[in-house]
């Protein structure tokens, strides 16, 4: 799993996302169906932004989008203090604003090579508590992108959606990789496999050959991220089945990510645990549109081993 909008920086990213923030929501949603060619659907504007970003390759093929509107870009800029001509064309704002992301770069390597001193220790503690939020945005940030990414490949591989099927394989697991995979419709049902071989071709069946479609719900409740101290993070998600116009039931997926130390921002999967609960089968009270995650921040650490990366059984399923 690559890192979002690997071709552009930090600050292009950023500003790409203010930009896309002044857009109107149905001009968003049309653009998302556009940039990921309709295989993500976004539950809000947040979710739109995100998916248009990690799936456009540079700030310069995002902005030259149709949808992405001249006035957008212009009152971007005047919102920054840039002042352009109100005749000024599409590509000549976008250059401006690619100037300024530049221009925020240097100013900010300066800042670096050049820290002010005398700095207080009550400003030091500020930062910490400053890092620790921007940690736990960063965890769950990775967790959006990898959901992000995993459910449209996966979905791709269904035939009836008619959309160019993205690169799923035993590529994205590790070799060592556990499914645990247990499904309740009438009666429950559990089956695990090991290898990545196996895992990629189990769960490519369930849309492939089965034709099932799982959305993701990304919202908050929705969606859990954790991370170990030896860098394991745990992704846990609920979300709905659909095959064709037909909600089945709901679905919860964890996965066990570890960066792969041969590849820049590049995570492959560990373990995986899927759990699907058809509509007949649901609780009582279940709201089948918004399915959360039954587990606690702290009940995901249960899932990795602090000294040895083992996983534990799942106790919710």
């Amino acid at each position: 799993m690559a890192s979002a909008g690997t071709g552009m920086t930090e600050r292009e990213r950023g500003g790409c996302q203010e930009v896309l923030n002044l857009l109107e929501t149905d001009d968003l949603m049309a653009l998302v169906d556009t940039v990921t060619n309709r295989l993500v659907q976004p539950y809000s504007r947040k979710e739109a932004i995100r998916a248009i970003v990690l799936y456009s390759q540079s700030a310069d093929e995002l902005l030259k989008r149709k949808k992405v509107f001249r006035e957008a870009i212009f009152k971007y800029l005047a919102a920054k203090g840039i002042v352009m001509p109100p005749t000024s064309e599409k590509h000549q704002l976008i250059s401006r604003a690619k100037e300024y992301w530049c221009e925020q770069m240097e100013d900010t390597t300066t800042e670096q090579k050049y820290p002010k001193p005398n700095m207080q220790n009550s400003e030091n503690e500020k930062r910490r508590g400053g890092d620790e939020r921007d940690y736990s945005e960063e965890c769950r940030s990775l967790g959006e992108e990898f959901c992000l990414w995993y459910y449209a490949i996966l979905n791709s591989q269904n035939p009836f959606l008619g959309k160019p099927q993205e690169d799923w394989g035993p590529q994205h697991f590790w070799d060592d990789v556990i499914l645990k995979f247990s499904y309740n419709t009438l009666e429950q049902n559990v089956e695990e496999y090991v290898g990545a071989d196996l895992v990629s071709l189990r769960l490519l069946s369930l849309v492939k050959d089965e034709c099932l479609v799982l959305n993701p719900n990304l919202n908050i409740g929705g969606m859990r991220c954790t991370v170990s101290r030896h860098g394991l993070v745990v992704v846990a998600v609920a979300g709905t089945v659909h095959r064709n116009t037909s909600c089945l039931g709901v679905f919860e997926q964890i996965f066990g990510l570890i960066r792969c130390p041969f590849r820049e921002n590049t995570w492959k999967i560990k373990f995986v645990t899927l759990s699907v609960v058809g509509r007949n089968a649901l609780e009582p009270g279940t709201h089948i549109e918004r399915p959360s995650i039954k587990y606690k921040q702290e009940e995901l650490q249960d899932f990795y081993a602090s000294e040895e990366l083992a996983v534990v059984k799942p106790q919710k399923f």
